[in-house]
């Protein structure tokens, strides 16, 4: 059996590891790598898998560096199956879809801007991959056990990462012998609002393992509401606005979820709420769809409560002429849009017009990557630049960490006992972490495996 590391090899972006055995060729994840854009543009382009031969590919989430390059593979020539769950279906196909519009939205902007000698600026996909793509997603829920050919099984546990999202089990046959693999995709957190925890699952021959965060230790998440509430109130009385950037996936839900508990415990000011993001909505109705996929408290909550992400006061903003709209509005209010990191989606207009009044308070709910407007914020630049103008940032700037979906090393260390009681690993490999995140969580793997474990570069193939 061989594995080769195509994507998030010694880097967070871009999951995808191709598996061979004297049979088959199955792809694990098929990701976006993101980043600058003509290294993003050369990387996701080109397949080093051979897209045609592939007989399989098995999905683990819906984030955009997991499947965001799905249609990209079906361009290629794919027309296997897609592996995943029923949620990650949903979710994934609203997430392509969205991209390719985004996609094809740069492109004509870029071909109007640009000049002279530049990459290519076609997109790399359009809404007729995706159509192609989805059709391939072939769903398996959770906690079973599937044959999916005389010598391949699949069984998918919940990875407590985002809705839908799977630790994949993978049996297969090679040259007679059966294989065990285990690939925990991104791994989430215990205690998580709204996601079930993830699932312990036995030993295996190889691990394949995410380490985004195995070398720290996240804040509690048990403040976050009452803090939630604190601002929400203290903005309210200045007679400010709340701005709250978010991703479309995930962050918005969990706000949703904590404002909407606020509401019914009486503790949420009579302020109107606004989503505005066409995505969020989309995903919002997904998360809906699936309760059944949530947590044992939001079951308990849905006996009294049969929307956990609505209520009183809250405002789904449709067009771009709504959205405009808001900052024109004299009474305070609060506004969720994406995107999370601030440099793109509506939320950059809001900022626009909220920064520079030293009532406002602009939320920061997540990481801000380095050179985005959220880290410049983050870090209180007294000056944005903000579409082309510059904007004093004068108003309060509030950081909520403790809301990471990933898990830390006290999340692995966990994880990591039960596959040391039940066999151990074989050989086992960190991907999707910065090199001291992936040595941390080499450290924490390191008793559990019969070899030391490995840290993969791009390219770098394994005889097993």
């Amino acid at each position: 059996m061989k594995l080769t590391f195509l994507g998030a090899a010694g880097e967070v972006t871009g999951s995808q590891h191709l598996i061979e055995t004297d049979g088959r060729r199955i792809l694990l994840d098929c990701g976006l790598f993101q980043g600058h854009r003509a290294e993003a543009r050369a990387k996701n382009e080109r397949f080093h898998c051979t897209p045609k031969s592939l007989d399989a590919v098995i999905l683990s989430h819906a984030h955009m560096d997991h499947c965001g390059n799905l249609p990209g593979l079906y361009r290629a020539g794919y027309r296997g199956p897609i592996f995943c769950t029923s949620a990650t279906a949903d979710v994934a196909g609203a997430m392509l879809y969205d991209s390719a519009g985004i996609q094809a939205e740069d492109a004509r902007y870029l071909r109007k801007k640009l000049h002279g000698p530049h990459p290519p600026i076609d997109p790399l996909y359009d809404e007729g991959h995706v159509d192609g793509t989805v059709k391939l997603f072939e769903t398996l829920p959770y906690a079973q056990w599937h044959d999916v050919g005389p010598d391949v099984r699949i069984r998918f546990s919940d990875a407590g990462h985002i809705l839908g999202s799977a630790i994949t089990e993978l049996e297969v046959k090679d040259h007679g012998d059966w294989k065990r693999i285990v690939f925990t995709g991104d791994l989430g957190r215990r205690g998580l609002p709204l996601l079930r925890d993830p699932v312990r699952v036995g030993g295996c021959d190889v691990l394949i393992t995410e380490s985004t965060y195995a070398d720290r230790v996240h804040p509690p998440t048990d403040d976050i509401e009452h803090h939630l509430q604190r601002i929400v109130t203290d903005v309210m009385a200045r007679g400010g606005r709340l701005i709250i950037p978010a991703f479309a996936l995930g962050r918005t839900q969990t706000v949703l979820y904590f404002l909407n508990r606020l509401q019914n415990a009486g503790r949420l000011p009579d302020v109107p709420v606004y989503v505005d993001s066409p995505l969020s909505k989309e995903i919002t109705a997904i998360y809906t769809a699936h309760l059944h996929d949530l947590d044992a408290e939001l079951q308990r909550e849905l006996q009294t409560d049969r929307n956990p992400f609505s209520f009183p006061g809250l405002h789904v903003i449709q067009s771009a002429g709504e959205s405009a709209s808001l900052n024109r509005q004299k009474q305070p209010f609060v506004v969720v849009a994406s995107s999370g990191m601030c440099e793109s989606g509506r939320v950059v207009h809001h900022l626009k017009h909220a920064a520079a009044d030293e009532r406002n308070c602009i939320l920061l709910i997540g990481f801000q990557a380095a050179n985005t407007l959220g880290r410049r914020i983050q870090e209180r630049q007294p000056t944005l630049r903000i579409f082309d103008r510059h904007v004093p940032l004068r108003a309060e700037v509030v950081s909520l960490s403790g809301l990471s979906a990933h898990a830390d090393a006290e999340d692995f260390k966990w994880w990591f006992a039960h596959l040391a009681s039940d066999r151990g690993v074989g050989r086992a490999f960190l991907v999707h972490g910065e090199p001291e995140s992936a040595k941390a969580g080499a450290a924490l793997l390191d008793h559990v495996c019969d070899e030391p474990p490995t840290i993969p570069q791009f390219g770098d193939a394994f005889e097993l």
